[in-house]
């Protein structure tokens, strides 16, 4: 049975390698995250096959620009029925509310469901020392905390953030906004290029209310066992 709290990245540069994914993970995985190298090498097709799998899409483009160019961008985007788009929160203010006034502009005209928009604070790639190599004046935690109020105030339906800054933003948004967590790594699993991580108990625990997972489950040797084994540890946390 799929937990829809579970999004599988699919972290590959062909539909064909989609649908053999897809195809093998069945009905345990209802929700599949969409990023840029599969969209920038098979495009929408990959957004219109999952959706006749009736799956869920999570639409990782992480649109940063001028206000109106991103404004066009999600009204672009929201006609291929994604349930969540990402943008830069560091686009700021103007740029977000644009993006959730042009959402909802273009879901009533087309009447399709709304998506719901993400704003990404701090990548997981980061840690302190890349952080304030890049300029970083806050540590990465209140920087996050940061961006995700001035989201939430520009009218975003939540953040992307690492899961050891969940708790924080919890606290400071509310119960009704959406905290999306990649950098999670299930206890069998190696951390690979992310630096700011959790398992998927500790990050439901913190208020996380969806984890993307991807080589943990589309790089085992059975991704079905790997699937049966994070919903299990992700269950843990009603126990």
């Amino acid at each position: 049975m799929a937990d829809d709290r579970l999004i599988v990245a699919l972290d590959v540069a062909s539909l064909d390698d989609v649908k053999e994914l897809v195809t093998t993970l069945g009905d345990s995985v209802s929700y599949y995250k969409v990023g840029m190298e599969l969209f920038y090498a098979a495009g929408p097709n990959t957004i219109s096959y999952l959706r006749e799998q009736n799956k869920s899409v999570f639409l990782d483009l992480k649109l940063h620009d001028i206000p109106n160019t991103v404004a066009q961008g999600v009204t672009s985007l929201t006609r291929l029925g994604a349930k969540l788009i990402t943008l830069h929160s560091q686009g700021g203010p103007v740029m977000m509310e644009k993006a959730a006034e042009a959402a909802t502009k273009a879901a009533q005209e087309l009447q399709v469901e709304r998506p719901k928009l993400l704003a990404v604070t701090v990548l997981t790639s980061f840690d302190d020392e890349a952080w304030t190599a890049t300029g970083g004046q806050l540590p990465i935690r209140d920087q996050v905390v940061k961006l995700a109020k001035l989201a939430k105030a520009s009218g975003m339906d939540g953040v992307v953030a690492s899961p050891l800054e969940a708790k924080a933003i919890r606290e400071a948004c509310g119960e009704d906004f959406l905290i999306v967590t990649p950098g999670i790594r299930p206890s069998f699993a190696a951390a690979n290029d992310q630096k700011r991580i959790a398992t998927p108990k500790s990050a439901l625990q913190d208020g996380a209310s969806k984890l993307v997972i991807g080589r943990p489950i589309t790089k085992a040797s059975n991704p079905p066992e790997a699937v049966e084994l994070i919903i299990k540890e992700m269950e843990a946390i009603n126990k």
